[in-house]
Formats: structure tokens, C-alpha cells, sequence
């Protein structure tokens, strides 16, 4: 394009009356070049639209003349410029291409994705990065094996960025030590909150008049933690704040909303709440859909929040497969949102097969 427009304004230039000078458009050449290409070509480009004045120049009177002298040198210096410009995009653009590459090998440490088989559980999951360039956010989700069962997490650390990245660290980091040693999901569910808001954080805190303490560090996380049994049809499950998992069993869309919800980890201290384990039967063939608030708040056009129970109840018959069911939510999820999600969102589908096969490996 670039070395057409050249020849076009050339051609052009050369053949109206000499009073008609096209000239300055040869600076569009490298100044469109240098959006794409490298240095190397941007120069290039400058010097063909240079000798490309000079030519014009020469059929017409000369160099020397003071009109065409002032096109060629402006030409001169807005292809050094632009040559600049286009070494600088090349320097961001391979320094962005080392900060993906570093996000993935973060991401892949921080929030590896999770084993597909656990005993008699088949387990998919997926994060959606509301930023392009990011990877990874303030979303979680892990899996553990003990000996009579799976459990899982998953949550939403408050906040975006380093903060909210550091926190969902934390809570990965101590769920994956304790989640294997520790008898009962109030111990567990402890732990973690010992690990995200440390006693001393909110000692000095006070209960402001609308229940959230007054001075406390804003960091908190959000979280379901669960406790799948290998050999009983039931799942047992901890919410901390945190949008209630779905099931789908018979063909029905079913919230577990329990009686009773923990405060997010990390405020424990100052909103102080014993921990609630609720049972919910989790049979063989049902799915259990847990995700992040990213989900049910992305919007559409008319600002519309995605309806994500409506939208299971119309795939009931997409259940027997989590990555399917998982593959197909999140392309109707983007299409909804535009292609673009105000929030992270993580969503984790898990299915109970039958017989106790356990995990290998």
C-alpha cells in the first residue's frame, strides 16, 4: 500500500498543471508504514517517498527550487520521525510479548487447570480474563484429593490487579497445603482464613452501622469450599460469601442456597459467624456448576445481566459432558457480553460418574 500510494502521488503530480503540488502527500507513506512495519522498512519507505519528491522535483525545475526543497526536506524529517516511532512500537511490542509469556508460565503455577478425573468426579473448568493481555486476576479455583473424597474451591478475591492476585495466591496457597490434612471443611475453612486475613489486620477494627468494620483492610475473598465423598451420594459444602453453586440433576436447575453463609475469608474476625456445613445430595449423573460473580454480572447492549440459570435450564441435555457444557457456556457468555466481560470469570463443572474410580497419577 504504502509503495503504491507513493507511485500514485507520483504519477499524479507529474502530469497536473505545475502550479498543483501533491508533494506533501508523500508523507501519509511512512507515517502509514510505521503503524505496521518495522524500523527497517518505515526508512525504507521515507527514502523511496524522498527520491520519489526528488524526481518530481527535477521534472518539474530542480532540487534547488524553494518550494520543492522545503517538500523534501519536511519529507526527510517526518520519515526519521516516523522511522522512530516505528522502532519504539517494536520495542513495546516485544517487551508485551515477554510479559505474556511470563503471565503464562504465573498462570500456569498460580492456577493450573484442574485434573479432569477425581475418583468418581469428571472436572472441568475455565477462566475468562476481562483484560485481553492478562491472564490471570483475582479468580480461584483448586482441587484436592484425600482419602474418602474430592475437595474443591472456588473464589473471588475483592479488587483487581497485583492486590487482588497476591490475595487468590494466598488462599490457592493454603488450601493446597491444608486441604489434604485437615479431618473437616471447618478446620480447612479456618485455615484459609488464617492464611488471608491474619488477626492482628483487624484487631482495632470496629462494626460500622452497616455491618462492615469500620477501618479494617479491604482485602477479602469470597469463596465456596466443598467436600465431595467418594462412596456417599451427597456433597457438603461451605459458602464464604460467595455466589451459590448450581446443580443440574433431572433436568432442573437447582441454586444451593443453604440457611446459612460464612463471611468472606479474610473478615472472619470482625464479622464474627460460625462456620455453616450444609449437605446437598450430589447423585450420580448430576452436574454441579460453580463460578465466580464475573459470570452472572456480564451484560449485555441494553445492560441486561447474563441470565445464567435460564440458559442452564435450556441445555439440561449438555450436562453429560463438563467440558462440553463448560465449552458451550463460555461462547454463549462472550457472544452475550460483546466479546467482552466487565469482570474475571471462572467457572468449574463437575460431574458424578458412576462406580469410585480413583484418581490416577
Amino acid at each position: 500500500m504504502p509503495f503504491g500510494l507513493i507511485a500514485a502521488v507520483t504519477v499524479v503530480d507529474l502530469l497536473v498543471p505545475p502550479e498543483v503540488h501533491l508533494g506533501p502527500f508523500l508523507i501519509a507513506a511512512p507515517a502509514v508504514t510505521a503503524s505496521f512495519a518495522g524500523a527497517r522498512m518505515t526508512a525504507f519507505v521515507g527514502a523511496v517517498a524522498v527520491l520519489a519528491q526528488t524526481v518530481v522535483s527535477l521534472a518539474r525545475t530542480s532540487v534547488t527550487d524553494l518550494n520543492h526543497a522545503y517538500q523534501i526536506v519536511a519529507l526527510v524529517l517526518i520519515s526519521v520521525i516516523a522511522t522512530l516511532f516505528a522502532h519504539l512500537r517494536e520495542r513495546d511490542e516485544s517487551r508485551m510479548a515477554r510479559l505474556r509469556s511470563i503471565a503464562h508460565a504465573a498462570q500456569s503455577v498460580v492456577l493450573p487447570p484442574l485434573p479432569e478425573r477425581a475418583g468418581p468426579l469428571r472436572i472441568a473448568s475455565v477462566y475468562l480474563a476481562a483484560e485481553e493481555e492478562a491472564q490471570m486476576g483475582g479468580d480461584l479455583y483448586a482441587a484436592a484429593r484425600t482419602g474418602s473424597g474430592t475437595r474443591l474451591i472456588i473464589g473471588d478475591a475483592r479488587g483487581k490487579g497485583l492486590d487482588a492476585i497476591s490475595e487468590a495466591s494466598l488462599v490457592l496457597g493454603a488450601f493446597r497445603v491444608t486441604a489434604r490434612r485437615e479431618p473437616g471443611l471447618p478446620e480447612l475453612v479456618a485455615q484459609l482464613e488464617a492464611g488471608v486475613g491474619p488477626a492482628e489486620r483487624h484487631g482495632a477494627a470496629r462494626p460500622g452501622a452497616d455491618g462492615v468494620p469500620d477501618g479494617a483492610d479491604e482485602a477479602f475473598v469470597t469463596a465456596l469450599v466443598l467436600d465431595v465423598p467418594d462412596r456417599e451420594p451427597v456433597l457438603r459444602l461451605v459458602n464464604c460469601g460467595h455466589p451459590p453453586p448450581l446443580l443440574l440433576s433431572g433436568g432442573r436447575v437447582i441454586p444451593l442456597e443453604g440457611a446459612g453463609t460464612c463471611p468472606p475469608l479474610g473478615l472472619a474476625d470482625v464479622l464474627a459467624a460460625d462456620v455453616t456445613v450444609e449437605t446437598f445430595p450430589f447423585g450420580e449423573g448430576d452436574v454441579l456448576l460453580l463460578h465466580t460473580d464475573g459470570v452472572t454480572e456480564a451484560r449485555d447492549a441494553s445492560r441486561a445481566f447474563y441470565p445464567l440459570t435460564e440458559r442452564l435450564t435450556a441445555w439440561a441435555d449438555a450436562g453429560d459432558d463438563p467440558r462440553y457444557l463448560l465449552d458451550r457456556l463460555r461462547a454463549d457468555l462472550q457472544a452475550y457480553a460483546g466479546g467482552h466481560l466487565g469482570d474475571d470469570a471462572a467457572l468449574v463443572a463437575v460431574r458424578r460418574a458412576g462406580g469410585t474410580e480413583t484418581e490416577r497419577g
